[in-house]
């Protein structure tokens, strides 16, 4: 049966991997401190690694993490470049600073790449800490630090030796990736000293450097440092789709390393300038760029911090709007849009990209991935497109890939231009589409529609039919869609853009308009949420299921529902067809159009749990707009459920559930020695009561005089130090 709890967000707490031994090396006296506040102990030099729904390193599958605050640490598997608006260029001549998503083919060509890099800026680097496979002698991980991290012991402070040591925080955490290759996962680039080059060259880290391995470092610069060169999937042959839209976009994007973004003059200052803009005011917004190894643009990424944490609530569906692309707009325009609970469309970050080939919507998805913690959609809607198939089992192994409906059933009508006009088979394909009930009565009436009208050799047909299960709503009553695809007939998408953004709209014109769009959103869901929790809906039935959910419901959400239960009056008989046990089929009759005709009377099986009190109707309209159907509610209503059970209340659609849109807090872990992670955690945390006390008076009074009272802890630890 299906629960409400299928389609939540999910809550899965993150496991540390207990398979991993650490050791440490060439004299790390201090650990590093991690303050853990949900009750965990301390560890010294404890790595620990964070597993996404249940995959553990052991696997050696791709491990994706999550991106906090300011840090804008990414892992991907293409050549890129991460950029803020705060660490800049590297420092160094030749070679360019380490950055999240590096991958070396050895541990020692990562070892040697941090030491050229090291000794070209001026400082020494020893390995602090490294981590091998339990039971193995095998090498899973490393860090790599300044020479002057770390302070000495107490021991050795008495001796004469002058101390180097000052608390530098400078490092990079290495990791082992698919049994092959190491990728940096953590960067810090500050250092709390100068750079003295000339004692730098006689430390043992540049000592032992020998000129093997210097060749081995220096010759690829270009490729492996320059241009942080990381590993490309196989190119994946385009396969066109039988339809002009599918075909001309996937024949024209065959793989092409020198492919890059089609800017015109000033563009790439247009991009840049509204990112480091943004960023002023919203200090969690991320982006990344693509680039080719010739330095070019080829894909961007971003997304704000609203963005991220709305996706924590609303993570079960997202529509992937590619209407810019399939239309050739002059801005290569994709958008990642989900749902919210009044039903509206909300934006979960955008791209601009170079081609549409798997290879550049998997560098995208795993961007878009890392951004949300690693946490999948439970489904994705998208364009018909062989290229984003591939991508989509690459990256969302997982998640139920369908196609938006409204765009397949537009493709059959522009593809049969001869039959556009004929009322007689508009009528037979959307009683095919939309009314069949089960898979057979599909097929069947499919292959009469296709016989009747002389159109089973259509080429564009015969791909949609082979591609059936993706996007016919008989075959996606198990798929939860949360009302954000279409089908019912006559409904229809639209991009998120729709209205702004136009076939000859710029770059230019598109980041100008682009804050005002978002914030109109903003806006329209902040006057939804007051009009909901102010407005008292008006019942139009005695059906108690009315009542119950009018002060559970967003307005937008109850009011279609309650057209279902307005419905419930076209339902005119119900049948016991059979029971196993305590589960009970019913045929629930229903009369549509309004004509006591029997040729309009349909029947409708609605299974019903009499132990767990679940129901589950054939027309799956739970699964596909998140609420209760007329027919399930009649089966309820006759075995005398007074109320509609909690299960199928989601939690996504009431508007007495407190939504906070601040970046995800994470983890508790705190390296008490870092001042960078000390702003970052109380930054965090402060926010979010501020957040809390904006619900109301009574809340600003609570929130404002805890802050008061904290102040006044916190000097008085100070003032007890003066003393």
């Amino acid at each position: 049966m299906t629960d409400g709890s299928t389609f939540s967000p999910s809550d899965d707490p993150l496991s540390p991997n207990h398979n991993l031994e650490i050791t440490m090396e060439e004299g790390s006296e201090n650990s590093e401190q991690l303050l853990e506040n949900e009750g965990n102990d301390l560890e010294n030099e404890c790595e620990h690694v964070l597993e996404n729904e249940g995959n553990e390193l052991d696997n050696d599958c791709e491990q994706v993490f999550e991106i906090e605050g300011n840090d804008h640490e990414n892992i991907t598997d293409f050549d890129t470049t991460i950029v803020d608006g705060e660490n800049g260029m590297s420092q160094g001549k030749n070679y360019l600073a380490p950055v999240v998503g590096m991958e070396f083919e050895s541990y020692d060509d990562a070892y040697n790449y941090y030491n050229c890099y090291a000794k070209e800026l001026g400082f020494a680097i020893r390995v602090k800490s490294s981590w091998t496979k339990r039971n193995s002698k095998e090498k899973r991980g490393a860090v790599l630090c300044c020479n002057c991290e770390g302070f000495k012991t107490i021991k050795e402070a008495n001796s004469r030796r002058k101390e180097t040591r000052t608390g530098c925080l400078a490092m990079i955490r290495l990791r082992l990736v698919e049994s092959n290759r190491w990728r940096v996962d953590e960067v810090k680039l500050e250092h709390n000293h100068s750079f003295d080059p000339e004692r730098a060259q006689n430390s043992k880290s540049h000592k032992k450097m020998d000129a093997g391995s210097k060749r081995k470092v220096e010759p690829a610069l270009d490729v492996e440092v320059r241009t942080i060169k990381l590993y490309r999937t196989p190119t994946i042959d385009a396969m066109s789709y039988g339809n002009s839209n599918s075909s001309e976009r996937e024949n024209s994007n065959h793989m092409d390393q020198s492919k890059h973004l089609n800017l015109k003059k000033g563009d790439a200052e247009v991009i840049y300038g509204f990112f480091c803009r943004v960023q002023l005011t919203n200090p969690n917004f991320f982006y990344l760029m693509d680039l080719s190894d010739d330095g070019h643009l080829r894909n961007v990424f971003w997304i704000d911090s609203r963005s991220r944490a709305a996706y924590g609530y609303f993570s079960d569906v997202v529509l992937l709007d590619t209407v810019c692309l399939a239309n050739k707009y002059e801005i290569p325009l994709l958008a990642f849009v989900g749902v919210n609970h009044h039903g509206q469309p909300i934006l979960l970050g955008c791209g601009l990209v170079a081609d549409e080939t798997p290879e550049t919507y998997i560098w995208l998805f795993r961007a878009w991935l890392t951004c949300m913690s690693g946490r999948p959609p439970q489904t994705i809607i998208t364009d018909q497109c062989k290229a984003l198939q591939s991508a989509i089992a690459e990256v969302f192994p997982r998640a139920h890939h369908r196609l938006c409906l409204s765009l397949v059933m537009q493709r059959i009508l522009a593809k049969l231009g001869d039959l556009l006009e004929s009322e007689p088979f508009q009528t037979a394909l959307n009683r095919t589409v939309y009314e069949s009930i089960k898979i057979d009565e599909f097929e069947l009436a499919w292959e009469d529609m296709v016989q009747r009208f002389g159109i089973k050799s259509n080429e564009c047909l015969r791909t949609l039919y082979e591609d059936r299960e993706r996007w016919a709503p008989v075959y996606s009553k198990d798929t939860f869609f949360a009302g954000l695809s279409t089908f019912q007939q006559g409904e229809s998408m639209n991009s998120f853009f729709n209205g702004y953004v136009h076939e000859q709209t710029s770059l230019k014109e598109f980041f100008d308009m682009y804050e005002f769009i978002v914030q109109k959103g903003y806006q329209k869901e902040a006057v939804d949420d007051l009009e909901s929790r102010d407005t008292n809906p008006t019942l139009k039935t005695r059906c108690y299921y009315e009542l119950q959910l009018s002060s559970l419901y967003t307005r937008e959400i109850y009011e279609k529902f309650q057209g279902e239960v307005g419905m419930m009056s076209s339902c005119i008989g119900i049948t016991q067809l059979h029971a196993v046990g305590p589960i009970v089929t019913y045929i629930v009759k229903e009369r549509e159009g309004g004509d006591v005709n029997t040729r309009d009377v349909r029947n409708f099986e609605v299974m019903f749990d009499k132990a767990g009190a679940e129901v589950r109707c054939i027309c799956s309209c739970f699964n596909f707009k998140g609420y209760v159907c007329r027919h399930a509610m009649c089966v309820l209503n006759y075995n005398g459920l007074e109320e509609i059970p909690p299960q199928y209340i989601l939690s996504r659609w009431r508007k007495d559930f407190k939504r906070l849109y601040i970046p995800d807090l994470g983890s508790n872990n705190v390296d008490i020695t870092n001042p960078v992670q000390w702003f970052d955690h109380l930054y965090r945390r402060a926010l979010q009561v501020v957040e809390e006390g904006m619900s109301s008076q009574d809340h600003y009074m609570v929130a404002w005089q805890a802050f008061k009272e904290s102040l006044n802890k916190v000097r008085l630890v100070a003032a007890d130090k003066h003393v």
